[in-house]
């Protein structure tokens, strides 16, 4: 064991070597950003940003933002993956176009994806006439609140390729036979879906959970690419307000607000952990 750990060092140590410069040198040096006053002395001054930015509006509404897209995106973004991922799985090997096609998202450039979605959302666009035919009356989408609806779809479209992809190499794993059985005993899809495919893939269904959150949290470039650097209050997350202090080079309140939101994700993040280790020893 020890002797193939030494094999593998040597193929380890840049990539460790990367993180350890470009990732925890930075983060655990910018602490003391956190707690400067940000003048030429630097004076320490312990707590008071923390105190001072939590209670800014701006970093209270993009907080506010941020957390409310998470729960809209990530639940979301997790089920309709699995989902999508129950079907292609169904229809193999017919699907393998689907299940090919479903990482082309990430090969589309961002600013074509925007003009495309911009069309669509327009006033004027197909989404609107679609709504017309239907009888119903044309949204602004592109203004206030209903802003939110063009980016958890964009959102969605460009993360859940991967998220089935995962979920597909779990399904495929699962003996064929507990589904026959479940046919035999009469259970549907949904009965199959919930009580046999899922509990069977809980560490993948983890993963991908996991995958989702941390993308929910960083849904700024959608936001950004929609409603700009100060977008409508609906919209304004975390990192706009992150973005625009360090534009305006206020380190202080960057790392500070940074800290405090990694804290929130640390803590949640350890609830998840916990809450799958519960459930699968219940499993067991």
């Amino acid at each position: 064991m020890y002797r193939k750990a030494r094999l593998a060092l040597p193929f380890l140590i840049p990539g460790l070597a990367g993180i350890l410069i470009f990732y925890v040198v930075p983060f655990f040096g910018g602490i003391w950003y956190s707690l400067t006053d940000g003048s030429f002395e630097n004076k320490f001054v312990g707590a008071e940003n923390y105190i001072k930015v939590w209670g800014n509006q701006m970093f209270q509404l993009g907080l506010k933002n941020t957390m409310e897209l998470s729960l809209i995106c990530a639940p979301s973004l997790f089920l309709l993956s699995f989902l999508l991922s129950l079907l292609l799985n169904r229809i193999r090997p017919a699907g393998t176009f689907f299940r090919s096609s479903v990482l082309l998202p990430y090969l589309m450039p961002s600013s074509a994806v925007l003009i495309i979605w911009l069309l669509w959302f327009d006033y004027g666009g197909p989404v609107n006439h679609l709504i017309s035919l239907c009888g119903g009356q044309r949204v602004l989408w592109l203004q206030g609140a209903e802003l939110r609806v063009p980016v958890v779809l964009l959102f969605l479209w460009k993360n859940l390729g991967f998220c089935i992809i995962i979920f597909l190499a779990a399904l495929q794993a699962i003996p064929i036979s507990l589904y026959e059985y479940a046919d035999l005993e009469g259970a549907g899809f949904w009965k199959q879906a919930f009580n046999i495919t899922l509990p069977m893939i809980v560490p993948s269904a983890f993963l991908v959970f996991i995958i989702c959150w941390v993308n929910a949290f960083r849904i700024f470039k959608e936001v950004y690419f929609i409603g700009g650097a100060y977008p409508e209050e609906p919209l304004y997350t975390l990192q706009n307000y992150m973005s625009n202090m360090y534009s305006k080079l206020n380190y202080q309140n960057v790392t500070t607000a940074a800290y405090i939101f990694a804290a929130i994700v640390f803590a949640l993040f350890g609830l998840l952990f916990f809450l799958q280790n519960r459930a699968q020893r219940g499993l067991n």
